[in-house]
């Protein structure tokens, strides 16, 4: 999922990072934390997938999220009967969203557990140093959750992120839609809010630079500290500068905070995209108002209603194993999930199911997976896009590319509470 915890502590998590160095020289057979085991059992006829999630911490949420997608397609695929004929067992150790954790867990995993295979954690903070712990021993690394630019600056070929594009390109997909309407339908100018962040302030960057090359004008830009919690001095500034469009590269606290802003001072651009946290169903509604959602723009690659090969089964096996609606599944979820059916897909195809096999065969060719078509460069940075949604009707849904729209864009925001 394109989604990213909580803004306020990125201080601690980057100073954390420093050490990764270290601890990746100096880490041993150390004890993680608890561990759990989807599957039948270990055993050697079994298929042993090592991954260590954040179960405790600041990443909790959602590294639960990606649990319960890794524990679905294990209890799915061994009901098919496994693969290649091996039932599969999962070992899952908490991190405790901790950097110099998670380089302990992946080490044990792969030196004192002996797994099989090893898939990946939450966020890029976790997946920087698991990666390089499973590139030194030769293991190949498929990652749900871990997209900024400097996963990909590491230049590992073991490694493949599982989601249709790198985080900072999210808002490309909204660039494209816009720049397909006749020049007279476009917005004439726009205004952009980012927050001080690795993945927010690229993103709304990228956008800007793409849109004025096209000639649409920038009335107003800030990029705002982690720190700041009301917002409505940044929004007075954007609404002061009337634009036609704001584009708010956020990541979730601040996202509510624009927006509850925006409705405090009566300000509604005819445009408005928001790039994380309006993509999540569950909290963003519940944070800023269901009938304050209609007509934002986000992007996804998971969404109730996907069109995806194995999306509707997916959806069918997380009701009846986790209950409630379609729309409260987290696409973290359907991001580890996907992890493991590339998995599955590569011993079809192959008939192997080694580390070898899965890095040269991910290399080759376009994958079918419940988060869209996937294929990647040499670094591990997938080639595609995402999808544009839009909340409409208190649902985000798909509006292009047209070959996954569920419906037309709506280009003109309706006014805060209709």
């Amino acid at each position: 999922m394109v989604r990213r915890p909580g803004w306020r502590r990125r201080g601690v998590f980057a100073a954390l990072a420093v050490t990764t160095a270290t601890a990746l020289a100096a880490c041993g057979p150390a004890t993680g934390g608890p561990t759990q085991t989807a599957g039948d059992g270990a055993g050697k006829d079994m298929l042993t997938i090592g991954v260590s999630l954040s179960l405790t911490g600041d990443f909790a949420d959602p590294g639960k999220a990606a649990k319960r997608g890794y524990d679905l397609w294990t209890a799915d695929v061994n009901a098919r009967g496994g693969v290649l004929g091996r039932k599969v067992s999962v070992k899952i150790v908490d991190d405790t969203s901790n950097p110099n954790q998670v380089t302990t867990n992946y080490t044990n995993l792969i030196t004192k557990d002996k797994v099989d295979l090893v898939v990946g954690p939450y966020s890029s903070l976790l997946t920087i140093p698991a990666s390089q712990v499973a590139k030194r021993y030769g293991y190949a690394f498929l990652e749900p959750a871990g997209g900024g630019p400097k996963v990909f600056a590491q230049h590992l070929d073991n490694l493949f992120f599982v989601q249709p594009a790198a985080i900072v390109k999210q808002g490309d997909i909204f660039v494209d839609h816009l720049l397909s309407l006749p020049a007279a339908k476009r917005p004439k100018t726009a205004a952009y809010a980012s927050l001080d962040d690795p993945f927010a302030a690229p993103l709304a960057d990228n956008v800007r630079k793409r849109l004025e090359a096209a000639g649409i004008k920038t009335v107003y830009a800030q990029t705002y500290p982690d720190n700041l919690t009301d917002l409505t001095p940044v929004i007075s500034k954007v609404a002061a500068a009337k634009p036609d469009l704001l584009v708010a590269g956020t990541q979730s606290e601040d996202a509510y905070a624009q927006v509850k802003a925006m409705i405090q001072l009566g300000f509604n651009p005819r445009w408005m995209f928001v790039s994380n946290g309006a993509n999540n169903p569950v909290e963003f509604p519940d944070k800023v108002g269901a009938d304050n959602t209609e007509g934002i723009f986000t992007t996804g690659d998971w969404y109730a209603g996907s069109k995806q090969p194995g999306a509707a089964e997916f959806v069918k096996a997380y009701l009846a194993k986790y209950g409630g609606k379609e729309t409260d599944i987290d696409t973290t979820s359907a991001e580890a999930y996907s992890v493991g059916a590339l998995i599955e897909e590569v011993a079809k195809k192959t008939g192997k199911v080694d580390n070898k096999t899965i890095i040269s065969a991910l290399h080759s060719g376009t994958w079918k997976t419940p988060v869209g078509d996937l294929s990647w460069d040499a670094n591990g940075e997938p080639k595609g896009h995402y999808t544009l949604v839009q909340w409409q009707k208190h649902r985000l849904t798909p509006v292009y590319p047209k070959d996954v729209a569920a419906a037309a864009p709506v280009d003109t925001k309706p006014a805060w509470g209709e």
